[in-house]
């Protein structure tokens, strides 16, 4: 119970407060001391000249350990927090810096922003930030597209699953989430260098996210009052090549009458994606404002079950 209060509290926290820039200057970010840890250990294990089954041995050692750290340090968080109101209070400010409500809301803004004052160069720029496709040549239809996906999908990453795994299993539950979703994001591409070495951890990040992703789907399908997007969830989300953003993002897609996925470009050529809600227009810049009016109500949504679900453990 206490956990789901802690949980509450840090993205009420984080809704109000990003993590301050002066202290980001002066010791950095947890998430970032981890992905220096996951770099420093790829560079030790990962070699070309080892064969591939050897590199997905080593990257599955590499991955399970530092899980493993992570929610080691969490557990000896957990147990070093005083009692009462103090360790509480510790408690949410620790887990204030893992969670990513406003800092996602923040970054996706920035694009309709751009967008608004100075343009579509400034758009695509702005979106650059946030994704890691080619950004250069997307026209207002394009930049629209990335930025709602990556705003579904890190809905689910950013903000439900660590939740998710923060109510359930506390602080360790919740450093050890962060710390497989950072590996994915760092390794887990299907690319020459990270295909075997980052096996491991892409699969422990589909399992982590198999839960929380369905549920966002649900949830912006529920705050958008939308039985075409729950259909379209349904029916598209095993349509994409991620076993889990295909459903926050079919969601979104039917939620926004839009067309979402489809071929883009990344550093190493095209993809041959098929669309979610084939069919529907392309989305403008108004579709991204009006994504992001649904992602707030969502955040709400998960404050409230948090709540509901603290009260109802509690009477």
């Amino acid at each position: 119970m206490m956990a789901l209060w802690i949980m509450l509290a840090a993205l009420a926290l984080e809704v109000f407060f990003t993590w301050p820039d002066a202290l980001d200057r002066r010791i950095g970010h947890p998430v970032r001391w981890f992905g220096w840890l996951v770099s420093q250990a790829e560079q030790l294990t990962n070699h070309d000249q080892f064969p591939r089954y050897a590199r997905i041995a080593l990257g599955a050692v590499a991955a399970l350990v530092l899980v493993a750290l992570a929610g080691t340090i969490g557990v000896a968080l957990a147990r070093l927090l005083p009692d009462g109101i103090a360790g509480f209070a510790l408690a949410v400010l620790v887990a204030w810096s893992l969670i990513a409500a406003r800092s996602l809301h923040e970054h996706v803004s920035a694009v309709c922003t751009g967008f608004a004052n100075e343009g579509l160069e400034a758009a695509r720029n702005a979106l650059g930030d946030i994704v890691g496709r080619e950004t250069a040549s997307l026209d207002e239809a394009g930049v629209a597209r990335a930025a709602i996906e990556s705003l579904a999908e890190n809905a689910s990453d950013g903000v439900t699953a660590p939740l998710f795994w923060g109510a359930l299993l506390g602080l360790p539950g919740l450093f050890a989430y962060k710390a497989i979703n950072t590996l994915d994001s760092m390794i887990g591409h299907k690319n020459e260098r990270y295909e075997a070495f980052g096996k491991a951890a892409a699969m422990l990040d589909d399992i982590a996210n198999l839960i929380p992703a369905r549920l966002t789907g649900l949830l912006f399908a529920l705050c958008a009052r939308s039985s075409h997007a729950f259909w379209t969830m349904a029916r598209d989300a095993g349509k994409h090549r991620s076993p889990n953003a295909g459903w926050p993002e079919a969601a979104m897609a039917g939620a926004l009458n839009v067309r979402l996925s489809g071929p883009r470009c990344y550093g190493d050529g095209m993809t041959g994606d098929p669309w979610l809600n084939e069919g529907a227009r392309d989305p403008a810049m108004t579709d991204l404002a009006s994504g992001l009016s649904l992602y707030r109500r969502v955040v709400f949504m998960i404050a409230l079950l948090l709540a509901i679900a603290g009260l109802t453990l509690f009477l």
